[in-house]
């Protein structure tokens, strides 16, 4: 689902339901983060860096431990851009050289509302009333959550640039539908806060792509090398 979101330099591994047999057993020092962790938490850090461990492979570099490094940012080998995500019967990993991208951001989450309380918290009111016209326009699709998913993507994308927080409010993020997908299009997230420098260049926006499917919606988020 993610890897045909994004654009053919990334490799993707993405895994389905609830079983972890099959998947890569995890390094001593990943042994070490999980440790004291719930069933449900090893199973899904488990199996996302199983995913990402392939990724590795597929990419030509030697699976190794992915650890965990300032606000809990996964460490990805040098020369490698990376991203993961996991929700309730689903994981993915997403790798790329620098070379192709600066970096790159995906989430995932179960199409279904946020909790009470929660779109306020995260929804500046512009993005409040698009989602609005949105609901009226293609109903079906919880696009609450989807913005939320967006938020994540965009945060994940930021902080390998950055180093620094990036809070739900200072990024304004506009979902477009696409007209050949029903359930699938880009998004488009304005920094409001000055964003990094690539190349160079200062950024301004973020762009991405969603979708939303078999029980899910994802998003993804790239930054290209100028």
């Amino acid at each position: 689902m993610i890897g045909e979101l994004l654009p053919g330099t990334v490799v993707t591994v993405e895994a389905y339901g609830h079983d972890d047999t099959g998947h890569l057993p995890l390094h001593p020092e990943e042994e070490e983060i999980i440790a004291r962790a719930v069933a449900k938490r090893r199973r899904e850090f488990t199996v996302v860096r199983s995913c990402a461990r392939r990724a590795m492979e597929k990419l030509g570099v030697p699976a190794q431990p992915v650890l965990t490094g300032e606000r809990g940012a996964p460490r990805w080998p040098a020369g490698l851009a990376g991203s993961m995500t996991h929700c309730d019967g689903y994981c993915a990993a997403a790798l790329v050289r620098r070379t192709d991208l600066a970096s790159l951001g995906i989430d995932a989450e179960p199409d279904g509302p946020l909790p009470d309380g929660v779109l306020d918290s995260i929804a500046l009111p512009a993005e409040a009333a698009r989602l609005r016209r949105l609901d009226a326009q293609r109903p079906g699709i919880h696009w609450d959550r989807l913005l939320f998913s967006a938020k994540e993507s965009v945060y994940k994308a930021w902080f390998p640039l950055t180093g620094k927080w990036l809070d739900f409010t200072e990024a304004d993020i506009e979902i477009s539908l696409s007209p050949g997908d029903p359930r699938g299009g880009a998004l488009r997230a304005a920094l409001l806060v000055p964003g990094p420098t690539v190349d160079g260049r200062r950024l301004t926006h973020f762009d991405g792509r969603w979708a939303a499917r078999d029980g899910l919606v994802a998003t993804v988020v790239t930054v290209p090398r100028t």
